[in-house]
């Protein structure tokens, strides 16, 4: 799992090109709405239908603080499947380390940790 300020499918190929990876979400003030981001996920190992979730959860307290669900069917378990999801307007009450979480039919399948940080807010 990777995350990222932007991902774009090319029409031709299906490649999946990645813009902006990062691990570290600054702000100056808190509470805080960051406008948008792209979770990316390569999943293989799983044939059939799913139910995957992704969670956004706060490290201090493990405090679910989004969710998002989608249905997935894997024709072979052989071929990586990619997804992403595009999350507009999060808001993060506070600093601190944070984590998507991955499950596919409630079974954890990946995680990605990152963190948001407070910068002092620049002078004139």
């Amino acid at each position: 799992m990777l995350i990222c300020d932007l991902a774009i499918r090319e029409e031709g190929s299906g490649k999946i090109s990645l813009i902006g990876i990062f691990e570290n979400i600054s702000a100056i003030k808190f509470p805080t709405q960051h406008a948008l981001l792209c979770v990316y996920a390569k999943l293989i190992d799983a044939q059939g239908d799913y139910e995957l979730r992704l969670e956004l959860v706060r490290l201090e307290d493990f405090q679910v603080i989004g969710e998002g669900r989608l249905q997935a069917a894997f024709a072979d378990r052989r071929v990586p499947v990619e997804f992403v999801f595009q999350l507009a307007g999060l808001v993060f009450e506070r600093p601190g380390g944070y984590e998507f979480r991955l499950y596919a039919n409630n079974r954890s399948v990946g995680q990605k940790s990152f963190n948001v940080v407070q910068v002092p807010a620049p002078t004139a």
